[in-house]
């Protein structure tokens, strides 16, 4: 398909401008490693001349990456058998290094169902370091909902919030429900097995917006949209295969979800309100969603990770704006993420938001992954001493500023507020083991 033939004003892979124009950024080069214990540092090291070298080979295509991150497999196995203390001096090693080698940040892999002792230890590992997150699971395919995990979850969150005045504390946690590792995305990202390896998680939602704003027609949007997708995806793909052959750290992909910045040209409520729903929130918005995941869908890219839609309501302007005005709610949001979403992100919650209550929401975000069978995150941030409808007060380049969210719940009791473990069938699949 040629874009120029759609609209003539419309500049093609061979202008000058294509790339520069679209202003779509690299969030990060994620590298992912078992650095074993005692940590070895030659393969942290290898890590860190291979994202340097991504990092290089990117910008010289026109990419700005903004950041570069290391995943380890999940922490419970990497340091099996250590006290906390020791714990927390073996994540600050970790990030020591890092840092040494150029990393931005690490992601420790998640909190196991099977190791109920890693739950308690996060909000230690997040209080002790300064660049370290962290993620639990509470819902996988094999082992289904841990009810003792989402309010292992829950309790996580709470402890967390008071740990910095503003409830920025959260931004280094999200609970995790049918996330395989892989994902580029912090604080999801996580490795498994031994074979290092990298991806890309990008700055997308600005593509969405630039097709639509050309575009006269629907389906000329999302064939715009597409095309930018593959040519981009395509071109990224080519560039980390031949980092892939220097380094010889594998390629893994890109995750091509349409992350948004606070900004109006970045925005992934532009886009959904370029298409015609008047504000984010409202009836259309749903449809919105599913056809722009739809079209990351149909898309021939190397892909990894979520590479749908996300919905972080303090890093876009125009989803910070619609909560703020009440057109735009926390059960509007997980309904998106039925259809196109990654789950709920930066979502501002009233400082006094119980573990109770935040169990009933992570319940509900667990038993939607597992359903659909799509991975989904919740990185939810009580504010402390704010309540709902009180503007949050963040200064943080990446953030928006917005209203606290009011949450629908009052908490799980009788057989939902138990320790069972619950399998839950995907939409048409053939049956539980």
């Amino acid at each position: 398909m040629n874009l120029a033939s759609i609209n003539p004003g419309w500049v093609t892979p061979g202008d000058i401008n294509y790339w520069k124009e679209l202003a779509m950024k690299i969030r990060s080069v994620t590298c992912f490693i078992n650095p074993g214990f005692p940590l070895q540092e030659k393969k942290i090291a290898r890590a860190g001349e291979a994202a340097r070298g991504a990092v290089e080979a990117y910008w010289n295509e026109g990419y700005e990456v903004q950041t570069t991150r290391l995943a380890t497999i999940p922490f419970p196995t990497l340091f099996a058998g250590l006290s906390t203390g020791e714990l927390i001096a073996a994540a600050q090693h970790l990030e020591s290094i890092a840092l040494k080698e150029g990393f931005n940040y690490v992601a420790l892999g998640p909190a196991l169902i099977d190791h109920p002792e890693s739950y308690t230890q996060i909000p230690q590992i997040i209080a002790e370091t300064e660049n370290v997150f962290c993620s639990a699971e509470m819902a996988t395919g094999s082992q289904g909902i841990s009810l003792e995990a989402v309010k292992a979850c829950a309790r996580i969150i709470a402890q967390l919030a008071p740990q910095d005045k503003k409830g920025f504390a959260n931004l280094y946690f999200t609970a995790l429900s049918n996330v395989p590792p892989g994902s580029p995305f912090f604080p999801a990202a996580y490795h498994h097995g031994e074979q290092p390896g990298f991806a890309l998680a990008l700055e997308a939602a600005s593509l969405a917006v630039h097709a639509f704003e050309q575009a006269d027609t629907l389906t000329d949007g999302l064939a715009m949209l597409l095309k930018l997708v593959e040519d981009h995806g395509q071109k990224l793909a080519r560039i980390g295969e031949k980092i892939q052959k220097k380094s010889k750290i594998e390629f893994r992909g890109t995750d091509f979800s349409l992350a948004p910045f606070p900004s109006r040209d970045r925005s992934l409520g532009t886009a959904m309100e370029l298409l015609g729903v008047p504000h984010v929130g409202q009836h259309g918005s749903l449809a919105a969603a599913a056809m722009l995941a739809s079209t990351l869908d149909q898309a021939d890219f190397y892909r990894v990770g979520f590479s749908g839609l996300l919905f972080p309501q303090l890093e876009d302007s125009v989803l910070a704006l619609r909560a703020e005005e009440g057109y735009l709610t926390v059960k509007d949001m997980l309904m998106y993420s039925a259809v196109c979403g990654t789950g709920l992100d930066t979502i501002p919650l009233p400082g006094d938001t119980s573990e109770v209550e935040l169990s009933a929401l992570l319940l509900d975000l667990a038993a939607l992954g597992l359903r659909l069978d799509k991975p989904l995150t919740a990185r939810l941030m009580p504010i402390p001493g704010k309540h709902a409808g009180e503007p949050t007060d963040f200064d943080f380049d990446f953030f928006a500023n917005s209203n606290v969210m009011p949450l629908a719940s009052a908490g799980l009791h009788s057989m939902l507020a138990g320790a069972d473990r619950i399998k839950i069938r995907p939409l048409g699949g053939k049956g539980l083991d």
